[in-house]
């Protein structure tokens, strides 16, 4: 079995097989979603071990035939982006499982195997080479996160998840529509192949055609990163979504809509994504501002937090339609940093509700007194999230607002100002939550943290430094599928050079593909 469909099969088989556990046996359940997410992590490893980091192309290729008709393959494969979203999604599922260890006493069979197909679908996402592929991984990670939401969230569960779940259909059907658009034009799903034959010329849109299809695409992604203001539903999901669902949804799920654009979207319609670039530039912009403002006025942990990865995300649609190699680099990095970072946050605020059972920032205060580590490891996470240096989201923020700079020297003006926000909210939050009067709840009900929360939280405070000081140790790989991708997009673009006399001099790129 190849290494990648080893990777993909094992949280599949975990969930067949966590449903098959006796109901009379909750910790079985836990421990064997534990092993299995576990083996999981490692065998995704191995990828990384394997992976040839000099080729920007995709690697451990399978490609099976399907369905006979339409031609549909089971055609998977990772790059150098993928390849880090796939280790995200396998590196947090066990954290969520020992998260959950506790909290979830209702039912936990079945939440635990949830978990493990919430793993799979992801992970397929990011590795799909057919488009039909694509949606039917797109689709499978939808339905674990509703049962997630409605069954083990809070007051407010259903409403939230059927918001989660409406919004999400409403993108999914456009995408249908255009994929479906697509086969009928090429007779192909294979997205490799739809490439090669746009870039031989064999694949050709009318402007109005080639924008058509872009917005099918781009609105669904769009409402799963979510972009303002396409966000609503993301708010109201986290609040009532249990901590593992809020942690997955934010670090991974909504990669899949900025993974989605910069893998379909900028390759297969470049003039149009081109073309939308100022106005999508100024929809970022807005998502970061706004974000940051609604966030600061929070009086709910995880809707703050919630609030922040709207801000947050806003920086990595920002770094995509930058079109330059640095913007490019610094949104897969920011995504990967806020996988890690706000995973965190979500985390630490878990551990916060199982002591007090309250969200709300008002029922706090004082409790660096009673739990000095809690407040530590808070504390670093909270630095982490506002871009301090040597902290991860610092690199990727960096990156973006260099290449949005060299596109647009207003938008980077803007933008950092989500920057100067972000240290607002987020350390009034700690000041309101850790400092100030103990109240008898807090002395009372805040234990300090134990060994499984020690377990859960240690790996993701390493990869925040880790991230923050050695960056090289993912760039590499990164930049050669984001160079890959910009150059994809080449068409018509004028560039500007130097003369030997230091005058610019325009050149008009007919086709750089």
């Amino acid at each position: 079995m190849n290494l990648l469909t080893l990777v993909l099969a094992l949280p599949l088989a975990g969930f067949l097989l966590a449903m098959a556990v006796p109901r009379s046996s909750p910790d079985m359940s836990r421990k064997f979603a534990l092993v299995v997410s576990l083996v999981t992590f490692v065998a995704s490893l191995a990828l990384l071990f394997g992976f040839d980091r000099s080729i920007a192309g995709e690697q451990f290729t399978v490609d099976l035939p399907w369905i006979t008709t339409p031609e549909i393959h089971f055609h998977v494969a990772i790059d150098g982006i993928s390849l880090w979203l796939v280790l995200l999604a396998t590196f947090l599922t066990p954290l969520c499982v020992l998260v959950s260890w506790q909290s979830i006493q209702d039912r936990p069979k079945e939440y635990f195997a949830f978990l493990l197909l919430l793993e799979f679908g992801l992970v397929g996402v990011f590795m799909a080479q057919d488009l039909f592929l694509f949606f039917v991984f797109w689709e499978v990670s939808l339905v674990p996160m509703y049962f997630l939401i409605g069954i083990w969230g809070h007051g407010r569960r259903i409403y939230a998840a059927l918001k989660f779940f409406l919004y999400t259909m409403a993108g999914s059907a456009l995408m249908l529509t255009a994929i479906i658009y697509l086969y009928n034009k090429t007779q192909t799903f294979s997205y490799p192949v739809l490439i090669d034959m746009l870039a031989s010329g064999r694949l050709t849109f009318t402007t109005q055609e080639e924008m058509l299809l872009f917005l099918a695409f781009f609105i669904a992604f769009a409402i799963k990163v979510p972009i303002f203001p396409l966000h609503t539903w993301l708010p109201d999901a986290h609040v009532e979504a249990p901590t593992a669902g809020s942690i997955m949804l934010a670090s991974v799920m909504l990669k899949m809509g900025t993974f989605g654009i910069l893998h379909f979207c900028l390759p297969l319609f470049p003039a149009a994504a081109r073309q939308s670039a100022p106005w999508i530039g100024v929809l970022a912009i807005i998502g970061i501002i706004y974000g940051a403002l609604v966030a600061m006025v929070q009086p709910n942990m995880k809707k703050l937090v919630a609030y922040s990865s709207v801000s947050h995300l806003g920086f990595v649609i920002l770094g995509i339609f930058s079109f330059t190699q640095m913007g490019l680099d610094g949104a897969v990095y920011q995504m990967l940093s806020h996988g890690i970072s706000t995973g965190a946050l979500f985390l630490l605020v878990g551990f916060l509700y199982e002591r007090r059972h309250s969200l709300e920032i008002g029922d706090y205060g004082g409790v660096a007194t009673v739990a000095p580590w809690l407040a530590t490891a808070f504390l670093i996470t909270t630095l982490a999230s506002i871009g301090l240096p040597v902290l991860n989201n610092f690199v990727g923020e960096f990156l973006v607002l260099q290449g949005a700079a060299i596109a647009n020297y207003t938008w980077a003006i803007w933008a950092a100002t989500g920057a100067i926000f972000a240290a607002c909210y987020m350390l009034w939050l700690y000041q309101r939550v850790f400092y100030g009067e103990t109240g008898e709840e807090i002395r009372h009900h805040m234990p300090d943290m134990k060994p499984r929360e020690w377990a859960a939280i240690i790996p993701l405070i390493v990869m925040m430094v880790w991230m923050g000081v050695y960056s090289q140790s993912f760039l590499p790989a990164v930049g050669k599928t984001t160079a890959r991708v910009l150059d994809q997009t080449r068409i018509n673009v004028p560039f500007r050079v130097l003369n030997g006399h230091g005058q610019k001099v325009v050149l008009e790129a007919h086709n750089g593909r």
